[in-house]
């Protein structure tokens, strides 16, 4: 059995993971984690992924942390191999895996029957130049036309997704969100909890989030990174705040100018986010500001049946999805 807990970024996903593991290793359950956020997979990037550090993680094991280095591409494809090979391996250790992660396509990859098409490098350069002419903002129109769903769940910011979904479009001849159909077709089976927050709870702590990652050492660790090649990370240097810093360290941003377009940038993506695990039928959803969140989360996740497709789950208001900029 597969559990997980998933949201938007900053509903608390880490700490309810490491209680929840703390609980029932208490009880005699072993639990392991295992990553499922894009951007955790790189090495050195913590402040702005917001990482547990090792000494918080109460020795419980945590997996897919650092094992990137930041000029390598984070590809589903490749995380969804190593993450199910991962997921075999604690099963066979006798202990309980426990997804967290906020990157939706990376979970429905481990957690669903989710299939990866081939490529084609003609279409691929064809799209890159549309892309490197036109602008992402403009490739993005045209897949929300050929596929809204996908334009959704990817925003208008990442060139490299729009690309591929372009390419799958046109390989499949069906849209890339078609995949999320393997929802119905479970890997393992899995329950999964997810936290959500009221607009008006969410957004001072995304923005919050954001001024104590500078005042953390963002730049320091950006700087740290710049020399690895972080510049040249097809993925890395896209990754939102460190974007920014690598803009501010350049001089094409102030500080503030900075912080305020990583805050901008992170209500846009959790509200994506949201709406992406909105569409999951599967997912229970828990307040993150309950006082018996704990509670609540350990009865979704130990009490029913296992997921074997889409199912009922109790809603979760109207949440960040709501938000406007």
């Amino acid at each position: 059995m597969i559990l997980a807990v998933v949201g938007a970024t900053g509903t608390g996903k880490s700490e309810l993971a490491l209680a929840l593991a703390r609980r029932w290793g208490d009880a005699g359950r072993a639990v392991e984690i295992v990553n499922a956020d894009a951007m955790q997979l790189y090495r050195g990037m913590d402040i702005g992924t917001a990482k547990l550090p090792p000494s918080d993680r109460e020795g419980i094991p945590h997996h897919l942390l650092d094992v990137l280095d930041v000029t390598e591409e984070a590809s589903v494809a490749r995380y969804q191999e190593d993450a199910r090979r991962t997921i075999d391996a604690i099963t066979e250790r006798g202990a309980t895996p426990l997804l967290v992660g906020g990157s939706g396509l990376y979970v429905a990859a481990v957690l669903t029957d989710f299939r990866f098409p081939g490529t084609d490098p003609e279409r691929r350069a064809h799209w890159e130049a549309v892309l490197a002419e036109r602008g992402p903002a403009a490739l993005h129109e045209q897949l929300r036309q050929r596929d809204p769903v996908a334009a959704d769940a990817i925003g208008p910011h990442n060139g490299r997704r729009i690309v591929r979904a372009l390419e799958v479009g046109d390989l499949t001849g069906e849209p890339f969100s078609a995949g999320l159909a393997a929802r119905e077709r479970p890997w393992r089976p899995y329950r999964q909890v997810g936290l959500h927050l009221e607009r008006s709870a969410l957004v001072p702590r995304l923005d919050a989030r954001v001024e104590g990652m500078w005042r953390a050492g963002l730049l320091d660790e950006v700087s740290g990174l710049l020399p690895q090649g972080l510049e040249r990370g097809v993925t890395s240097s896209r990754a939102i705040g460190y974007a920014q810093a690598i803009g501010q360290l350049a001089g094409r941003l102030s500080e503030r100018e900075a912080i305020e377009e990583t805050q901008a940038l992170t209500r846009r993506y959790a509200r994506r986010q949201v709406s992406w695990f909105r569409r999951d039928d599967t997912v229970q959803w828990v307040d993150a500001s309950a006082e018996d969140r704990l509670q609540q989360a350990e009865r979704a996740l130990t009490s029913g049946s296992a997921s074997d497709g889409p199912g009922d789950s109790n809603g979760a208001g109207d949440g960040v999805d709501t938000m406007e900029e």
